[in-house]
């Protein structure tokens, strides 16, 4: 019986870190699309992860290109994983 639950308690920890956000690729553009630049997406849990943890994630990765700003948000579940299943994207922006 100890065993199963030392087993449950690691599953269930270790389970946690489904909840992590992560840097993904950014949707495909349309062939007619013009590209507006460098975007970054990121997979995250809207119940787990707050607005301010995306952003902050977002301009580390624009690092030196310029301010992160939010251009869309995706839910479909070929881009990102069952417990992250939101996507949101953003726009390097070139500071002035």
């Amino acid at each position: 019986m100890r065993r199963f639950v030392a087993l449950l308690l690691a599953a269930t920890l270790a389970g946690c870190s489904g909840f992590t956000p992560f840097v993904t690729g950014p949707p495909s553009l349309q062939p007619t699309e013009v590209s507006p630049g460098k975007r970054v997406s990121i997979c995250y849990n809207g119940l787990k992860t707050p607005p301010e943890k995306l952003q902050e994630m977002a301009q580390a990765e624009c690092l030196g290109e310029g301010n992160a700003q939010p251009l869309d948000t995706d839910y479909r579940l070929d881009n990102c994983p069952l417990m992250t299943p939101a996507r949101a994207t953003f726009l390097c922006k070139p500071g002035k």
